[in-house]
């Protein structure tokens, strides 16, 4: 073999040389990938302007004008806001129902759907992708499209949001969780394994307890998600704060100090819980402030 002449090895100017170019060529590259983009962008904003039955340069002037109807009629009627905030409490507390069970219902589901699709823990892994399709096609499938087919064929009512709701959950959380379980450590279900467990005693005894606190995490993080979806579904009838939500707006002017109210609670929801579980979820991570200090 020939050996390799220093004269003819790359010196650091050349090795420069090549890295600026490289970088001219990525930032030229990445200028015109960004051009398209806005282009598209705009053209694709200046049809769908067209198309509307207003256009937004004429009417976003006006972007204000129902908060302030809103607002001002809401501080005329500042007295009734107690009582309205008392009406509609009961309807909070189904929204935050739908929202706890389908949390838990997807929470459960996503961790079975998890563990199955996870390399190293999954009971049948020649099945692998399917269960990894089955999470990609229930978490692309939106809570309202769901919600909308399931209140054609049952009706109105809480019902419909919890199964919607769900649905998506699973396939979102079975995400998340099989990100997880990818980082634990397969030497319990391997010790396990030898003694004889089954595959559900191995999943029990020797990964929940390694994948547990960040299991429930993220579940902490779904459940506020899943607040505001059990809200926005209210508005296609399907139960809970949202629809006595759109039945105020829809009823206009008289009845705005009530969707001011619902705001209210809705806002003082979302503000608690998100605090309540961001403290929740500080520590299971993290642990006690005077734990990590000892």
């Amino acid at each position: 073999m020939s050996e390799i002449s220093p004269h003819s090895r790359p010196g650091p100017a050349h090795v420069r040389d090549e890295y600026i170019a490289l970088t001219r060529r990525k930032r030229l590259y990445s200028g015109m990938l960004l051009a398209i983009f806005v282009a598209l962008m705009a053209s694709g904003f200046i049809v769908a302007d067209e198309r509307n039955a207003g256009g937004f340069w004429d009417g976003w002037t006006r972007v204000l004008d129902f908060p302030r109807v809103v607002l001002a009629e809401a501080s005329e009627k500042v007295a009734e806001l107690p009582g309205h905030i008392v009406t509609f409490f009961p309807a909070l507390i189904e929204t935050i129902n739908i929202a706890a069970v389908s949390t838990l219902v997807g929470a459960l589901g996503g961790m079975v759907l998890s563990m199955l699709a996870t390399r190293g823990m999954a009971r049948w892994p020649a099945l692998i992708p399917l269960f990894r399709r089955i999470l990609d096609v229930m978490r692309a499938i939106p809570e309202i499209v769901i919600a909308l087919v399931l209140i054609f064929v049952l009706g109105g009512g809480p019902v419909p949001a919890m199964i919607a709701i769900a649905f998506h959950t699973v396939g979102a959380l079975g995400k998340l969780f099989s990100e997880v379980n990818e980082n634990a450590s397969l030497k319990p279900v391997e010790g396990l394994a030898s003694v004889g467990a089954t595959w559900t005693q191995k999943m029990l005894l020797g990964v929940v307890p390694q994948v547990a606190p960040n299991y429930f995490s993220y579940a902490l993080l779904r459940f506020e998600i899943n607040i505001r979806a059990s809200a926005i579904l209210g508005f296609v009838g399907a139960g809970g704060i949202g629809y006595e939500l759109k039945n105020a707006m829809s009823w206009g002017q008289g009845k705005y100090d009530e969707s001011a109210a619902i705001f209210l609670l809705l806002f003082a929801t979302i503000v608690t819980v998100d605090q309540m579980s961001s403290v929740v979820r500080d520590r299971l991570t993290h642990g006690r402030k005077s734990e990590m200090l000892a």
